[in-house]
């Protein structure tokens, strides 16, 4: 991970991410192939993502959020019941589908 996030990104983050919807399903199968390769494009092209996580047992779930935010690289913004708010900064930002910068361009 490049750094932690402070508490103020975290929360102009929830704020963002409030209005995303989960683009992204992690059931007990966990990361198939075809999960990772989307959570994967959808972390470069728009940074800040939901992912939907069908997993009942509390610990279980907990694991599989921990493994999802390593194993992309990525941070946890949140976690609300069974939907997560992950951030991964790209390299190269794409401004017209960067959840970050359309949110900014939005509010200026």
């Amino acid at each position: 991970m490049d750094q932690l996030l402070d508490s103020n990104t975290k929360k102009k983050f929830r704020t963002i991410g409030h209005n995303l919807s989960p683009i992204v399903s992690v059931s007990l199968n966990g990361l198939t192939d075809n999960v990772v390769k989307e959570i994967e494009r959808a972390l470069t092209d728009h940074e800040l993502i939901k992912i939907k996580i069908f997993i009942a047992d509390r610990i279980e779930k907990k694991t599989k959020i921990s493994a999802i935010c390593e194993s992309f690289n990525a941070q946890k913004v949140q976690a609300i019941g069974n939907v997560l708010l992950l951030y991964r900064a790209s390299k190269k930002p794409n401004k017209k589908l960067s959840n970050i910068d359309r949110a900014h361009k939005v509010r200026s």
